[in-house]
């Protein structure tokens, strides 16, 4: 029997900093996955494995030793060894949800509801970013060309100066006083 789940006991941010970038595409870690769940990395391994046919190359893959070593490096895996010998499967977003059909649990159920809500709120939050992004390149177009036009002034005023400092030449400046003719 399952116990059930309190869905504050898994925070967005807990199942956020979950999710990875690897390949270019959001993934989740089968030991994470296993961890959120609440059963061990081999019987979820099991019954995907049972269900080959449910999880494509697209919804499921294997790392590469290089993507493992990267892992490893940026301590999101304490080691290669934590794996036992086993090379660890990464679900993207649609796989995850695939999770659902095969873990029927319902503590399996509402822990995939609260990822897929993570997943869309990440996804709304790359696009808020996206037009922030968008917005900020504008601005700094604006203030470029604002730059360009302060820029042309200085160099007005500076022109301006040295013109001014031909006109105290003395060869340059008006005589003043008493005109003799000769």
């Amino acid at each position: 029997m399952d116990k059930p789940v309190n869905e504050s006991l898994i925070p967005e941010e807990r199942i956020a900093s979950r999710i990875l970038l690897i390949r270019g595409e959001k993934i989740m870690l089968d030991f994470h996955l296993a961890e959120l769940y609440g059963i061990p990395t081999r019987v979820l391994k099991q019954a995907v494995k049972r269900n080959k046919e449910r999880f494509p190359e697209d919804f499921l893959f294997g790392l590469t030793e290089v993507e493992i070593n990267h892992l490893v490096s940026q301590n999101v895996i304490p080691s290669k060894s934590h794996f036992g010998g086993a090379v660890p499967y990464a679900f993207s977003e649609s796989g995850v949800a695939m999770l659902s059909s095969v873990l029927k649990s319902a503590q399996a159920v509402k822990i995939n509801i609260a990822i897929m809500r993570t997943f869309v709120l990440l996804r709304k939050v790359l696009y808020k970013n996206q037009n922030l992004l968008c917005w900020q390149s504008e601005i700094e177009q604006r203030i470029s060309k604002q730059d360009e036009k302060i820029l042309s002034i200085f160099e007005y005023q500076r022109r301006f100066e040295k013109e001014k400092q031909k006109e105290l030449l003395p060869d340059n400046r008006r005589r003043i006083g008493y005109k003799t003719t000769p």
